[in-house]
C-alpha cells in the first residue's frame, strides 16, 4: 500500500553499486510488486464528484533504459487504475535503449495487457521532445496524456484531467504530482495548494499557492489551481489544441526546458494550465539524471532555455541572461518558424503573462534597473555568495558574470536577486547587518523597501531613513551621509522612469 521497501543489510553493496543505473535505489524497486496497491488519497469533495461523457486519452510514454520494475508499475498501474474503455491506447516509445530486457522481453510483456499497448523502438537517439512528438502523432484518441516512465497513477486519477479537457478544448491540465523515494519508494503525498513557477535560470519551481488563486477557488478542494506553469512530465491536453498550439519546439535538444516553453506558449496564445487537485500521480523525483547529454548537460539546458527566452520572453529574458551570462554564447539555432507561430496565433505579450497570470514571479513585471549593484571607488559589488533566507548578503569584487552578482531594482522598492530580497533587521531598519529574505508575494515587505537617489547614489530604507553601505564584505544600515563613499550605489542600467 505504498510503504517504503527495506533492503536487507546483504543487498546493501548490490544496491549501492545499482543505485547508479537509475540513479534510484533498484534493488528497492525489486523488492516491491510491479502492481502494488496504494490507498485512494483524494479528499473527500473529489472521491465525491461524478463524471460522464468522457472523451477518449492515448497515454504516451516515453523512455531510455528504464528500469524494469519502474516501467512496468507505471504500465500495471495505469491499466489497474483508470476505466478501461476511457483507454484508447498506450503508446511506448524507446528512444533507444540498449538493455536487453527493453527489446524482445518488453515486446512480450505488453501483450498480456487488456488494452491496446504499442511499441516503438526508435532507430537514433532522439531526446524526451521530439520522441513525444513521434508518439503523439500514432495518437489515435481525440486527448492525449504524456507520463514519465517511473510513476504509478492513484485511484480516480484520470477522469478530473480529461473533464477538464472536455470542458474546454484549451486547457491544459496536470496531475498533483506526489512523491515516490527514491531511496525506498514509499509513497508520499505532496501538498495540494502548490503550483509551478520558475527562476531567473528558467528552472521549473514548485511555489506555494498564493492567496487570491485561494480566494478564486471560493475554499473548493477539489476545484482545478490555475498554474502559471507545469513540470511538463505529466499532463493531459486536447491533441488539435496541442497541434493547433504549435506541439513541441523541435530546435529543442533531448530533454529539458520545454515545459516552460510550453506552458508560456498556452498562457499567451489562448489557452491555460491547471493542475487538477482531484487527480495524484506519483513520481520516482531523482537527485540528478542518470543520463548522457551530447555537450554536456549545461550546454542543452541552456540551448533550450534561450529559445525559449528569445521566443516568449521579449525583454525579461534579460533577467535569465544576467542570471546565466554563458546562455548567451549557445547556440539557440533558428528560431524564425518559433516566431511565426507566435505572430500567426496573435499571442500576448510576456509582460501581460506576469502582470495578469504570475504577478507573484520573481521577475517583476516593473523595473528600473537589472544588473551588478556596485560601489563605483571601490569596483565592489553586491553579492549573494549563493546564500540563502536570513543569511548575510555580501560583497566581493566586481566581475561582470551575473549570477550571485545580478540585481534588480523593482518599481515597488526591492532590492532582489531571484526570489530573494535584501532586508533590514526590523520595520524600522535602524542598524544592523543587511540580510537576504524571500521577497513578499502579494507585495513587499516594509522590510525590503528602499529609494533610490540617482544624485547620491544612496539606497534608503523607506521607513527608518538610514542608507545601505558596503563595509567590506558585508551590507550594513547607517546612518546617511552622502559624503560617505560606502553608501554612493550605481546601479545598472537605471531608468527612473522605468521598464519595459
Amino acid at each position: 500500500m505504498g510503504t517504503a521497501a527495506e533492503v536487507p543489510s546483504h543487498l546493501n553493496d548490490e544496491k549501492d553499486k545499482r543505485f547508479l543505473e537509475n540513479q534510484f535505489n533498484v534493488v528497492a524497486s525489486e523488492l516491491i510488486s510491479v502492481n502494488r496497491s496504494l490507498p485512494d488519497y483524494r479528499n473527500p469533495q473529489c472521491k465525491a464528484k461524478k463524471f460522464s461523457g468522457l472523451p477518449k486519452v492515448s497515454i504516451i510514454i516515453v523512455f531510455h533504459n528504464e528500469a524494469w520494475t519502474t516501467l512496468l508499475r507505471t504500465l500495471h498501474s495505469v491499466v489497474n487504475r483508470s476505466p478501461n474503455d476511457l483507454l484508447e491506447e498506450i503508446i511506448m516509445i524507446d528512444d533507444l535503449s540498449d538493455r536487453s530486457y527493453l527489446t524482445k522481453p518488453l515486446d512480450a510483456y505488453i501483450k498480456r495487457f487488456p488494452i491496446p499497448v504499442h511499441l516503438v523502438h526508435l532507430p537514433e537517439r532522439s531526446g524526451l521532445i521530439r520522441a513525444r512528438l513521434t508518439g503523439s502523432a500514432m495518437a489515435k484518441a481525440p486527448v492525449l496524456l504524456f507520463l514519465d516512465a517511473h510513476v504509478e497513477v492513484t485511484e480516480g486519477w484520470l477522469e478530473p484531467l480529461l473533464d477538464r479537457v472536455k470542458e474546454d478544448r484549451k486547457i491544459v491540465v496536470a496531475p498533483i504530482i506526489d512523491v515516490i523515494s527514491d531511496d525506498n519508494f514509499e509513497y508520499v503525498t505532496a501538498s495540494d495548494t502548490t503550483w509551478g513557477g520558475f527562476n531567473w535560470h528558467l528552472n521549473f519551481r514548485w511555489y506555494t499557492v498564493p492567496e487570491r488563486e485561494l480566494r478564486r477557488r471560493g475554499g473548493d478542494k477539489s476545484s482545478p489551481i490555475q498554474t502559471p506553469t507545469i513540470a511538463g512530465g505529466l499532463f493531459a491536453m486536447d491533441k488539435q489544441f496541442f497541434y493547433d498550439l504549435g506541439s513541441y519546439d523541435e530546435g529543442m535538444q533531448v530533454w529539458g526546458g520545454e515545459n516552460l516553453e510550453i506552458s508560456f506558449r498556452a498562457w499567451m496564445c489562448g489557452g491555460s494550465l491547471e493542475i487538477h487537485p482531484c487527480s495524484r500521480v506519483g513520481h520516482v523525483f531523482r537527485k540528478q539524471t542518470p543520463y548522457t547529454f551530447p555537450g554536456g548537460t549545461a550546454k542543452v539546458i541552456h540551448h533550450n532555455a534561450a529559445r525559449t527566452a528569445e521566443v516568449w520572453m521579449d525583454n525579461y529574458k534579460e533577467f535569465f541572461y544576467k542570471m546565466v551570462p554563458s546562455a548567451r554564447r549557445v547556440d539557440a539555432g533558428d528560431m524564425t518558424a518559433r516566431h511565426q507561430l507566435r505572430t500567426q496565433l496573435e499571442c500576448k505579450s510576456f509582460k501581460w503573462y506576469l502582470e495578469t497570470v504570475y504577478p507573484e514571479a520573481p521577475l517583476p513585471a516593473h523595473y528600473k534597473s537589472l544588473g551588478f549593484v556596485m560601489i563605483e571607488s571601490e569596483k565592489k559589488c553586491m553579492d549573494t555568495h549563493g546564500r540563502k533566507k536570513g543569511e548575510l548578503a555580501g560583497m566581493s569584487g566586481c566581475h561582470g558574470q551575473g549570477g550571485n552578482q545580478a540585481w534588480t531594482y523593482t518599481a515597488k522598492g526591492e532590492v532582489r536577486s531571484d526570489d530573494l530580497c535584501l532586508s533590514v533587521g526590523s520595520t524600522l531598519g535602524l542598524s544592523g547587518a543587511v540580510r537576504l529574505d524571500k521577497c513578499g508575494v502579494a507585495g513587499p515587505s516594509q522590510k525590503h523597501v528602499f529609494t533610490y537617489d540617482k544624485e547620491t547614489g544612496q539606497l534608503i530604507h523607506s521607513k527608518g531613513g538610514r542608507c545601505i553601505s558596503g563595509i567590506g564584505d558585508r551590507l550594513e544600515m547607517r546612518t546617511c551621509d552622502t559624503g560617505d563613499d560606502s553608501q554612493r550605489w550605481n546601479l545598472e542600467g537605471f531608468r527612473e522612469e522605468g521598464y519595459p
